[in-house]
């Protein structure tokens, strides 16, 4: 064998990591999602332009990263349907998370609230102004097997939450530590 084929074989079976960047999402209305994105949910806006004849406004939560969320101006109005399921932020404590409940429960245009407890994440389902389904969660400290949907009451104390939560996961199929459930991953994935 050459050593370019003995190469091409190591590479194909090297793993890259990847890690999610960004997303970017063509829009009807821009300044109104542009506001929304930015007053509602605290982006800063990084840069502004133009690319290929749409404006763009690219926005970011992390200083590390020029834009997490870009929109992109185009979006055209006889699509009826999205083809994006969700995008998915992740927040640090479910004392955020009801922070963020707060701000959009009565916000204009923002529709279809589903508050969730996976077991091993609380998440925050909702429709942006333009029909985006978003999801803001945090991660718990348990594992439980997946899918797991129970209902969330946003409106409790955190300390209820996590105590309703802990006595769900503790009677649900797949229960232990988050931490026992990332090294079995971390294994499973050849990391560990």
């Amino acid at each position: 064998m050459s050593k370019a084929a003995g190469n091409a074989g190591s590479e194909a079976a090297r793993r890259v990591p990847l890690s999610m960047s960004h997303i970017g999402l063509y829009v009807h209305d821009l300044s109104r999602m542009e506001d929304f994105y930015t007053r509602v949910l605290g982006f800063t806006v990084t840069d502004r332009g133009k690319v290929r004849g749409a404006d763009i406004v690219f926005t970011s939560w992390d200083p590390k990263d020029h834009h997490q969320v870009a929109l992109v101006s185009g979006r055209p109005a006889e699509l009826a349907y999205n083809h994006v399921n969700q995008i998915s932020f992740r927040v640090g404590s479910v004392e955020d998370l009801q922070l963020i409940w707060r701000r959009v429960k009565d916000e204009p245009g923002v529709h279809d609230l589903r508050p969730m407890d996976h077991g091993n994440a609380w998440s925050l389902y909702f429709r942006d102004p333009e029909g985006n389904r978003l999801e803001v969660f945090c991660d718990t400290d348990w594992y439980v097997s997946q899918p797991c949907l129970e209902d969330l009451d946003l409106s409790q104390s955190a300390e209820a939450i996590r105590a309703t939560s802990e006595a769900f996961c503790r009677s649900a199929p797949g229960f232990r530590p988050i931490s026992e459930f990332r090294t079995e991953l971390a294994k499973k994935m050849g990391l560990a």
